[in-house]
């Protein structure tokens, strides 16, 4: 038995943003203490997201009157941090709920988005999502009263352990596409469990299939009387989700370089023939000097990244009528770079480890691997050289990316 299936019980909810992070980290604590055991032994992640449910994490952005933390984005930015520091893929997890539970609000009417934030907080439900646009979009045949959904996703976070399950598609004979939010449990998702990659084990992103899935026009996000009413809110999609990317960064790397410090000074032996012996490791010159260069870069990204967090909650947390496509595009480059700092160090931080602890590190026992393998799978997402191109497109130029499934 793992210890993710020991029951955790807390009696009420933090009431102040700092008491939410520290929750989290209460949280992480116990992801981190057999991650590595988890991740082995793969499978759909049921206890962790019951876990998750319990602690009140899952219903932090909900609002208040439905029992939720009514906590602003850049709670939740830290929050996605310290879950990824215990177990990379259980930040992705939150992560991307959180992003699917608030895109509802990016492009839903005002009474879907009252609908679907009482049904989703009130229930505990978390959220995953088929919505990977590098596939063939699934197709929407239109039966007058409702839309039904066919096709395959060879990605979808949360898999069988969410609740909900965000369905994108484009209605058969027109370019028009839809979202919708359906329930997870029913005949017509079949998830094949096939998640079987490099890292970021349990997240369960393996295929999905979608088989005459029917949803009510009503649930058609953002669409009045079967027409689209568009905003530049509408396209903060996937930047609102790359800034979240680039927190499950940080805190992983985080996870990192805490796990090798910790491993340094109880484990790893000092070099014995430098002509500077030391009695202790933390006593050699190389490894302080290794460590004070990851310290500093670490701490670098995490500052620019919080800096980007309170930039990206600003606008998410405004009317939606405000955002102009110039604020819009300057914030999309913001994450970008943001995105960039954060997959380097983490990357770096992932691989240097080993140089810094040690041969013996490299044990299967100690599972140091983790960390290197979830973040290089995860920033494999989307090219970061297509992010760096736009951040000096932007100060070249001024150019600013257009809206696209990937800016």
């Amino acid at each position: 038995m793992t210890v993710i299936t020991e029951q955790k019980i807390w009696s009420d909810a933090p009431a102040t943003a700092d008491g939410w992070i520290a929750r989290a980290r209460e949280v992480s604590a116990i992801l981190a203490r057999d991650a590595v055991e988890r991740d082995r032994a793969g499978g759909a992640p049921f206890d962790e997201v019951r876990l998750l449910k319990d602690s009140g994490l899952v219903t932090l952005l909900g609002p208040t009157e439905f029992g939720g933390a009514g906590q602003p984005w850049e709670t939740a930015y830290q929050v996605v941090r310290e879950i990824a520091r215990g177990d990379g893929s259980l930040g992705q997890l939150l992560g991307y709920h959180y992003l699917w539970a608030w895109a509802v609000r990016l492009v839903g009417t005002a009474p879907q988005i009252g609908a679907v934030e009482e049904l989703y907080t009130s229930n505990r439900f978390l959220f995953g999502g088929a919505v990977n646009p590098r596939d063939t979009d699934l197709t929407i045949v239109d039966r007058g009263d409702t839309l039904v959904y066919n096709g395959e996703k060879s990605f979808s976070t949360g898999g069988r352990a969410t609740d909900l399950t965000v369905l994108e598609g484009i209605i058969e004979g027109t370019a028009t596409h839809v979202f919708a939010i359906v329930p997870t449990a029913q005949d017509g998702i079949v998830f094949r469990g096939d998640w079987d990659n490099l890292g970021q084990r349990l997240t369960d992103s393996g295929t999905v299939e979608i088989n005459d899935v029917e949803v009510d026009w009503s649930g058609a996000a953002g669409f009045v009387d079967k027409e689209f009413q568009p905003l530049v809110y509408n396209t903060l999609n996937f930047p609102a989700l790359e800034i979240v990317f680039a927190n499950f960064y940080v805190g992983i790397a985080r996870g990192a370089l805490d796990t090798a410090a910790d491993y340094t000074r109880t484990r790893t032996r000092p070099w014995p023939y430098g002509g500077d012996d030391k009695e202790l490791a933390t006593d050699e010159w190389y490894l302080r000097e290794g460590y004070g260069d990851l310290q500093s870069k670490l701490w670098a990204a995490e500052a620019f990244v919080d800096q980007v967090n309170r930039e990206a909650n600003a606008v998410l947390h405004d009317a939606r009528e405000n955002l102009t496509e110039q604020a819009r595009g300057d914030l999309a480059v913001r994450i970008a770079a943001a995105k960039i700092r954060a997959a380097d160090v983490a990357l770096e931080i992932g691989t240097k480890v080993f140089e810094l602890t040690g041969a013996r590190a490299t044990s299967n026992t100690v599972g140091l691997d983790i960390f290197w393998r979830n973040v290089r799978t995860h920033t494999l997402h989307d090219p970061v050289a297509y992010k760096r191109r736009e951040v000096g497109g932007h100060l070249l130029t001024g150019e600013l990316p257009e809206p696209t499934w990937y800016t």
